[in-house]
């Protein structure tokens, strides 16, 4: 399996994930490279029905342990179904958020265990890891100004702006911890710079493969 082929996504609210996706997608078939765009949670009929428990809103509080469970039920569906299978065809897989995400929104953001979360990633995807992480970093403050844009918040977009710090410090401590995997973006440049430093990673990162 060519993991060295799996490439994740990451960024708190506002970070501009959407645009660089679309973007890194669009290098891909440029370069006449076939590439498989997912995200999580979901990614699978499923692993989509787990994402609205998880993210819309409701009047029943969501116990942190099971909104983990939750995630990684998800993630075992979606590596199944969808991203282990294309990586033994020979693609490319570009994945919107990971388990990154988890450590950040479920460990950084709710306090929960990295023991805990470290656990359930053992489990769920053995010695599996995304090859190379793009981190979409920027303010706190400038995000969620870009995120009021949106029309309906769901259930994390809603939280305090305390949470969304305690996420950013999350993902720039695994950045700092693993920087082989690890490229953070600066995410609060225009969009062109932003997408001309994704540019020089990916070729970068291309020229590098075997």
């Amino acid at each position: 399996m060519s993991e060295n082929r799996f490439i994740t996504l990451e960024g708190g609210e506002g970070a501009g994930k959407s645009t660089c996706l679309a973007y890194i997608q669009q290098y891909f078939s440029e370069h006449a490279i076939p590439l498989l765009v997912t995200r999580e949670p979901g990614g699978t009929p499923l692993a989509e029905e787990i994402r609205s428990l998880l993210l819309d809103r409701r009047d029943e509080s969501v116990a942190s342990d099971t909104e983990l469970l939750l995630v990684f039920a998800a993630r075992a569906q979606h590596l199944a179904g969808k991203i282990r299978p294309a990586l033994a065809r020979g693609e490319w897989v570009l994945c919107d958020r990971f388990t990154d995400a988890t450590y950040a929104y479920q460990g950084g953001g709710r306090g929960l265990s990295l023991e805990k979360i470290a656990s359930l990633e053992t489990l769920v995807q053995g010695d599996m890891r995304p090859a190379l992480t793009l981190l979409l970093d920027l303010p706190v403050a400038q995000g969620m100004a870009r995120a009021e844009a949106r029309s309906e918040k769901d259930r994390f977009e809603v939280e305090q702006h305390s949470f969304f710090e305690r996420v950013r410090q999350s993902y720039r401590e695994r950045a700092a911890a693993e920087p082989q995997r690890f490229r953070v973006i600066d995410a609060s440049q225009p969009l062109p710079e932003v997408q001309a430093s994704i540019r020089r990673v990916l070729d970068a990162w291309l020229e590098s493969q075997p």
